[in-house]
């Protein structure tokens, strides 16, 4: 599957984004997805994932903030961000795999990033 995220931007803090991945090929339902973010000189971290089944994580600097969701239909998961802080800037990227988990070792897929920086 090739995956495509979109919605990155500059944005002030306190406000809302949305980032979508549409991916293309087999159907998402056969997959596991998530979202996770890179800022400059940290480690990659999964900030939110979602099962096949519907269960999801969210990583403890995210919680109650940020919400994973996919449609099947469209084939595109998102990840909704609120009340965004500038230590939310990172790139974000969209996973896949077709393993179903909830926090998997690794993805075999991988989209492209979309910087999201967020400014106080």
């Amino acid at each position: 599957v090739q995956l495509q995220a979109s919605g990155g931007g500059l944005v002030q803090a306190g406000v809302s984004l949305r980032l979508s991945c549409v991916g293309s090929g087999r159907t998402f339902n056969r997959y596991a997805v998530g979202w996770f973010r890179q800022a400059p000189g940290k480690q990659r971290e999964l900030v939110a994932a979602n099962t096949r089944g519907g269960r999801s994580y969210y990583a403890d600097s995210v919680k109650g903030r940020f919400t994973i969701s996919r449609d099947n239909v469209k084939n595109t998961v998102y990840l909704q961000m609120n009340s965004l802080k500038p230590e939310d800037t990172a790139v974000y990227y969209c996973v896949a795999d077709p393993v179903n988990g909830l926090i998997l070792p690794r993805y075999d897929y991988w989209g492209v990033g979309t910087q999201v920086t967020v400014s106080s």
